[in-house]
């Protein structure tokens, strides 16, 4: 007769698991063809002052296009953020990642975590909390009305089986 060893919490698979990132509607190649658009047009535009004697004028062409640029990309590192929610029977965690690349986590039960919804009647849901023994956990706060809106009601189901009895 041969025992079995009961799985270890490490390969219990999680009930609810995601990974909560902020949407870019640009893609890399639509960068690039923005960014030639906005040369190109620079670049005439800055020819002709040129031919016409306002040669000055071709530094704040320049200048307008770095500083798109510059924009573009601190957009991008933005995009960098996210946040994993992961909900097991036995805890909920949290690691927020920030677009620099520290993370930072957190544990909950979720047996004493409860969910609140903040809604506006024009916009929909403008938060979403998580709330455990006095403390306050703001998630998705980069996502969508629409979005926040799936995201809680698949969270709050979540919570609601990993409340009731773990399969044996």
């Amino acid at each position: 007769m041969s025992e079995t060893n009961p799985p270890s919490e490490a390969s219990e698979p999680p009930i609810f698991a995601a990974r909560l990132t902020p949407h870019r509607s640009l893609s890399p190649t639509g960068f690039l063809v923005v960014m030639l658009a906005l040369v190109s047009c620079s670049f005439t535009a800055g020819l002709a002052f040129w031919m016409m004697g306002a040669w000055p004028i071709v530094f704040f062409f320049g200048l307008d296009i770095f500083l798109i640029q510059l924009a573009f990309r601190l957009n991008y590192r933005a995009a960098r953020a996210s946040e994993d929610v992961t909900v097991f029977h036995d805890r909920l965690t949290v690691t927020r990642t920030a677009p620099n690349g520290r993370s930072s986590s957190f544990t909950i039960n979720p047996y004493w975590t409860r969910l609140e919804v903040e809604r506006h009647p024009e916009i929909g849901v403008t938060g979403v909390n998580l709330t455990s023994h006095g403390k306050r956990f703001p998630l998705a706060s980069f996502l969508g009305p629409h979005e926040r809106e799936s995201f809680a009601t698949a969270l709050s189901s979540a919570l609601a089986k990993a409340r009731s009895p773990a399969p044996i």
